[in-house]
């Protein structure tokens, strides 16, 4: 309603200033001035009145004229005189004071408004948006005591975390508590972990359970185009804060204003330094600024200022890690309570098959699930639907559009087995979990492992074990179409494979020639290799791969059976579960895959050439997939 109030006015505005100074429309009694001329000549005009340039007047039938004389005419009078007409003059009529000021400061006044209008829209919304010169003010949201609603209970994964800020709801709640003993309220928490592990949540949950007012806001709300208004507003925000103390200010995203000093453009006049000079004043300057507790959330820690960091300031760094498989399994539960759930849904068996998961991707996944019940008009989420939302999350969705051929579909079904079976017989491995030759993604086909147990580090077993895995499904082709068939599609094996290579022999130390050193080719880490060295390092580097393409190469042939029969299982089934691979790898007929019938199969099509390169692997994923 208050932008449709104001352009209402801004039009009514307008139309004024137009009717004014615009082109006066012609008027019914308006007469040519030749036309009055001829006539006052033949005594039709009794009497006129002249102002400025306007003559009006009155004819001999006594009808109204009006007209313009177009410039001085010296026989006008002459003319008006010598035939009778009755002569009135008025001096010119002057604009009035306010009319005057409105013309010369009209244009003065627009541009004013058009700047306050930019102004506007670059603050956007808070606090800096409802007045237009407020840019100094703080566009920090208060959320009362009633307002915010997240408790610890809302918050599951994160017990260790929970436990170092329970201590702050304590304080907060029972000051006198910890104050008799001569302890001080910490200064600031700063919260880090990786996107979605439930920073933000767990920040809200303890204003909830201290029930105190709870300030949040972004860090890259405080930077602006003019230096100096970051600086007001973080000074604004305290102020605001020691009014309604105990309180708790949340600032997500610091790294937006907390970067380390000294590398920014404009030296230490930059407006996001000057933020940043102002924030650690205000965190621990001259005034103290009691009973206010400062909550910050990044993902990136290591590019914070060390100022910003110490003791005095930032007390406490709480990591918020992703969720263990005992964390995974509560998170379920959290948002499985909010769904109707099938009987059958098992949080313990999903939450096994999802390592890696953040929070987010869990609410994700849970999400995708009631989304697929409700395609199918289910009353409730089963588990197959969260396999369903499972699958389509690690592995993308299907792309059962495309028409693939034969010839295509076999190679494919070829690629992926030497992937499993090489998967399957090397030590250290992940169990292989589910094959598929339904194009997901970029992907043409996919080789899902999944780890027995979470994992924090890997042994050089398993890496050397992952590098074979990598060139399975490249010499399956070879085996069996021949070196001159073999496809595009290993692209990314490759590329993973050859990444662990290098970080074996660069960073792990587990090459015995290059020995336990790390070679890092950058000078910001002030170790640049020569170039015998990094000679050597290729030859390491090709000498590990060849080793594991070998044994892969001799696993294969040995097991050149299975490979024949889990192709033949996966042109006709499209996609094998565990069971079904179990039995191929023992040499027994396998059983159709859960929920599978005839109607299921439908031909997959080849993309171009270029998607036969798919995403590369990166560290953190929730699964191995090989494509």
């Amino acid at each position: 309603m208050k932008n449709i109030v104001l352009w209402v006015v801004i039009a009514v505005i307008l139309m004024s200033v137009f009717n004014n100074f615009g082109p006066r429309p012609a008027k019914a009694n308006d007469m040519d001035y030749s036309t009055f001329i001829t006539s006052v000549k033949n005594g039709a005009v009794s009497s006129v009145n002249i102002q400025d340039r306007t003559i009006t007047g009155t004819l001999t039938d006594n009808s109204k004229f009006t007209t313009y004389s177009p410039s001085y005419d010296p026989g006008l009078m002459g003319d008006l005189l010598n035939n009778g007409v009755q002569i009135q003059a008025k001096p010119p009529e002057e604009p009035s004071f306010l009319k005057q000021i409105l013309i010369s400061w009209f244009p003065m006044l627009l541009l004013i408004a058009v700047w306050i209008f930019f102004m506007r829209q670059m603050q956007g919304g808070g606090g800096g948006g409802k007045n237009p010169m407020s840019f100094g003010k703080s566009k920090a949201k208060m959320l009362s005591e009633d307002q915010v609603k997240v408790t610890f209970k809302d918050v599951a994964g994160v017990e260790e975390a929970k436990e170092e800020v329970a201590e702050l709801v304590e304080f907060l709640r029972e000051p006198a508590k910890f104050q008799k003993l001569g302890g001080k309220m910490p200064r600031g928490i700063l919260m880090c972990g990786s996107p979605g592990t439930g920073k933000t949540l767990l920040a809200k949950a303890i204003a909830g359970e201290a029930k105190v007012p709870f300030f949040t806001i972004s860090g890259s709300d405080f930077v602006e185009m003019f230096v100096g208004v970051g600086a007001s507003r973080v000074r604004d925000m305290f102020e605001q804060a020691k009014k309604h103390a105990p309180c708790i200010i949340f600032i997500d995203e610091i790294d937006a204003v907390g970067r380390s000093r000294g590398t920014g453009v404009g030296g230490g006049n930059d407006e996001r330094e000057q933020t940043l000079n102002q924030l650690l004043v205000e965190m621990d300057g001259f005034e103290g600024n009691e009973g206010i507790i400062v909550i910050a959330a990044t993902n990136r820690p290591d590019v914070l200022d060390p100022a910003l960091l110490r003791p005095g300031r930032f007390d406490r760094q709480v990591i918020v890690p992703l969720p263990d498989i005992r964390g995974r399994e509560q998170i379920l539960n959290v948002h499985l309570g909010k769904v109707p759930a099938a009987e059958d849904v098992k949080a313990s068996i999903i939450a096994r098959g999802t390592p890696g998961f953040s929070g987010a991707d869990l609410a994700n996944l849970v999400n995708e699930a009631a989304l697929f019940a409700a395609k199918s008009s289910q009353r409730f989420v089963t588990m197959e639907d969260m396999e369903k939302a499972k699958d389509k999350i690690m592995m993308g969705a299907e792309r059962r559009s495309m028409v693939m051929t034969e010839k295509e579909k076999r190679n494919t079904a070829y690629h992926e087995s030497g992937h499993a079976i090489v998967g399957r017989l090397v030590p250290g491995h992940d169990p292989v979990y589910k094959v598929t030759i339904i194009p997901r993604g970029r992907a043409l086909g996919v080789t899902m492992f999944l780890p027995e147990e979470d994992k924090h580090s890997q042994s050089r077993q398993e890496l050397e074990s992952h590098l074979s895995v990598a060139y399975g499904g490249r010499l399956a082709e070879e085996l069996i179409f021949g070196v001159d068939a073999i496809t595009t599609g290993a692209s990314n094996d490759i590329e993973v494979a050859t990444e662990i290579a290098r970080s074996m022999v660069t960073k792990w130390g587990f090459s015995e020639n290059m020995g336990p050193q790390a070679y890092v080719e950058s000078r910001e880490n002030h170790k640049v290799i020569s170039e015998d060295t990094a000679k050597q390092i290729d030859e390491e580097i090709r000498t590990l791969i060849i080793r594991n393409y070998d044994r892969a190469e001799k696993i294969l042939t040995d097991n050149i059976d299975i490979l024949h029969a889990m192709t033949d299982a996966l042109m006709k089934y499209e996609t094998i579960d565990v069971d079904q691979i179990d039995a191929l790898m023992e040499r027994r007929e396998p059983g159709e895959p859960k929920g599978w019938s005839d109607d299921n199969s439908s031909p997959t099509p080849p993309p171009s050439a270029d998607a036969t390169e798919t995403d590369s692997e990166t560290a953190g994923k929730p699964a191995d997939l090989l494509h």
